[in-house]
């Protein structure tokens, strides 16, 4: 009798997603962000692109670089500058290009 194969046996299990909301609406999710200082970084991938828009907002940091920022537009509402992103990020921070994160009342969970 050959032993019951179990499933996903040997497989690393897979990281839950990570979902971004506000108002109602999914604005991101994704098995894949990367954290740092506590800020989930989502793929730009997994963003939905039609509740972003960009702003003429920026901000500097000692080691990540010049961050900029997305207003959030969903149903009628405007969460301005909730989202943020490093277009190029320092070398220290390299791990974030191509990534978003948010605040300002966006819930991000598992």
């Amino acid at each position: 009798m050959s032993p019951k194969r179990q499933p996903n046996a040997g497989l690393p299990a897979m990281l839950e997603a990570m979902k971004a909301t506000w108002n109602g609406q999914t604005i991101a999710e994704s098995g894949n962000t990367v954290v740092v200082e506590g800020n989930h970084y989502f793929p730009r991938e997994s963003v939905n692109s039609e509740y972003l828009q960009e702003s003429a907002t920026h901000s500097t940091c000692p080691w990540k670089g010049e961050a900029s920022y997305f207003t959030l537009k969903v149903a009628g509402k405007d969460n301005r500058d909730a989202a943020w992103y490093y277009p190029a990020p320092k070398d220290a921070a390299k791990q974030i290009a191509g990534h978003v994160a948010f605040w300002k009342g966006v819930t991000v969970s598992e």
